[in-house]
């Protein structure tokens, strides 16, 4: 499969409306992928990681070296759908100097007295770098509309808090994101999008796993309680958030090794698609590189 086919298959078209149940969860994976069961499909996934990863890790070079353009990875999901799984692998083979990964959890009280988005802004990355969110800035269209009573705990004015409540903080998102990617932020969005059977069956996975157990909280199971309204939100967000400058990729999550290797897919082929170059050298420096080169030659062994 061609990767802008691939990129097609998750695209969420801008100002269409989302039916999150009847996107895949699980998906068959490419016509290779297809033939494959058990530990043959996750080796070749994990073959196929490798050689995107290496295909980043290129892309990563040129980023750094062009100091043009910058790119923010937004990860969104449901609890356990596998954010951190990608993070560690798809992330693996990038030069750690060049990538930050960046956790959104609960707001500090000086994170309250700022505008939503104001801890967003700080950790967007510079030219020639790129930044994962970890949770995002959606998380305020997302968990907070899903549990309304955090906003009397925001410090904002007294209002009403309806629908064009919610329209206003999508505009301010979409804004604030077209605002980064005219500044040269290339903007990738992936919804990690997994079943409600599957995230049981990883809750009791760590419920049954000693060594897992750090991994649950009672607070992800009383989240589950409230699925629908999360995946109602989301829908919302998907809709009015997926634009031209910022569009959202809804990833099948329901086998990791599938979900991990469709983000390599799109990261380096996006990263690609911005046609950097390596800077090319003025005839002067060119001139002083002959010097240095000469110089070198000429040391004795």
């Amino acid at each position: 499969m061609k990767d802008r086919d691939l990129a097609d298959l998750f695209h969420v078209m801008p100002g269409r409306k989302v039916n999150l149940s009847k996107r895949p969860t699980a998906w068959a994976g490419t016509p290779e992928m297809r033939q494959l069961k058990g530990d043959e499909l996750k080796n070749h996934a994990k073959d196929y990681i490798r050689e995107k990863v290496a295909r980043l890790s290129e892309a990563q070079e040129m980023l750094w070296a062009s100091d043009t353009h910058s790119v923010l990875v937004i990860l969104q999901a449901m609890d356990a759908a596998g954010k951190d799984g990608v993070i560690n692998h798809v992330m693996s083979g990038l030069n750690p100097q060049g990538c930050q990964v960046h956790s959104f959890k609960q707001p500090t009280s000086e994170e309250l007295d700022h505008t939503f988005l104001w801890r967003a802004m700080k950790a967007v990355p510079e030219r020639g770098k790129i930044v994962i969110f970890n949770r995002s800035h959606y998380e305020d269209v997302l968990v907070v509309k899903v549990h309304p009573e955090i906003l009397e705990r925001s410090k904002l004015s007294n209002g009403k808090r309806g629908e064009a409540f919610w329209n206003a903080r999508y505009d301010d998102i979409n804004t604030f994101e077209r605002h980064l990617a005219r500044n040269g932020t290339l903007i990738l969005k992936f919804f990690l999008h997994i079943s409600k059977g599957e995230q049981k069956k990883r809750f009791m996975e760590r419920l049954d796993t000693p060594e897992k157990h750090w991994k649950f909280s009672l607070g992800d199971l009383s989240e589950r309680g409230f699925w629908k309204q999360y995946q109602q939100a989301y829908e919302d967000a998907l809709r009015a958030t997926s634009t031209p400058w910022a569009p959202w990729s809804v990833i099948p999550a329901d086998n990791k090794w599938i979900t991990r290797s469709v983000v390599a897919n799109l990261m380096a082929w996006s990263i690609r698609s911005l046609n950097l170059r390596f800077p090319s050298s003025s005839p002067d420096y060119r001139r002083l590189l002959a010097q240095a080169k000469r110089k070198l030659l000429a040391e004795s062994p």
